[in-house]
């Protein structure tokens, strides 16, 4: 069988990533007590009927945790097709999480920062040698199209493109920055300013022979450092572009480089600061 152990931080989108699971025919459990496990893998795979199973474990089981790893080795060592997925998301996003909606963590008592703590603690070693995905700036749509994607759809790398303004600050969430404020700047061409980089004659005054140079230079990088990340287990990668305001260049390159990479991985466009200001 192909097993998925869905497991993470309380609040990082668990309940998302099984119903994404679900949508492309996992079985989904959720908290099935550790001693019951392997039983019920063998259950279903003598049934027959049944090949793709996802079981999601977190911190309401923490007096077995430590049992875990010792489950997760029988299922290894039967054959069956095991990877363990860890959902990460930062203290304040996860504490903002909660408090939006309302929910109690499993253990937080009356200090809900002490239960964010408690849960690292004692979630921290499943996330040893799993397939972290931070969540902390991801959609629920993202999420899902990044697990079913990985899951049961084209298998490739995820990646996420990101145009932003430096003067609005980095994006939180990255893996690589590029700055291309050295390029021409169509705010200061008075039939250039009112539009944004998706239009075609912006786009055709951001790739001069500078602007295609710089391309050039960042796909190949891109071509080869994108494998690398997903031989290290990655699901997903950001690659953020940055001009001054967000509205231009790093607008045009973006839609460039999704263009370019576009047959080969799954392109996820985010232009963060397109409208601001308009």
């Amino acid at each position: 069988m192909q097993i998925v152990i869905v497991t993470g931080l309380s609040g990082a989108g668990k309940s998302t990533a099984l119903r994404a699971l679900e949508d492309i025919e996992f079985y989904c459990v959720d908290n099935i007590p550790v001693p019951l496990v392997n039983q019920m893998v063998d259950h279903l795979a003598h049934e027959g009927d049944r090949d793709k199973l996802a079981i999601a474990i977190d911190s309401r089981q923490r007096q077995n945790i430590a049992a875990w790893q010792g489950a997760l080795g029988k299922l290894r060592s039967s054959g069956h097709r095991l990877e363990v997925m860890f959902l990460d998301a930062s203290d304040e996003v996860l504490l903002r999480r909660f408090s939006e909606t309302r929910r109690r963590h499993p253990l937080s008592g009356d200090d809900l920062s002490d239960g964010v703590r408690r849960d690292r603690e004692v979630m921290a070693q499943l996330r040893e040698g799993a397939a972290v995905v931070d969540t902390s700036n991801l959609t629920m749509h993202q999420l899902k199209s990044i697990i079913q994607d990985r899951y049961g759809g084209t298998g490739k790398l995820a990646v996420t493109l990101v145009s932003f303004g430096f003067k609005n600050g980095l994006p939180l969430e990255f893996n690589l920055v590029f700055d291309v404020r050295f390029l021409q700047n169509p705010y200061y061409e008075p039939n250039l300013t009112h539009l944004d980089g998706r239009d075609p004659e912006v786009a055709k005054f951001v790739l001069g022979p500078d602007g295609m140079e710089w391309l050039r230079q960042v796909e190949g990088l891109l071509r080869f450092t994108l494998p690398q990340f997903q031989k290290e287990g990655k699901l997903y990668v950001t690659v953020c572009v940055g001009c001054t305001g967000g509205r231009h260049r790093s607008v045009t390159i973006v839609e460039e480089l999704r263009r370019r990479l576009g047959g080969e991985w799954d392109i996820l466009v985010r232009h963060r600061d397109v409208e601001r200001g308009v």
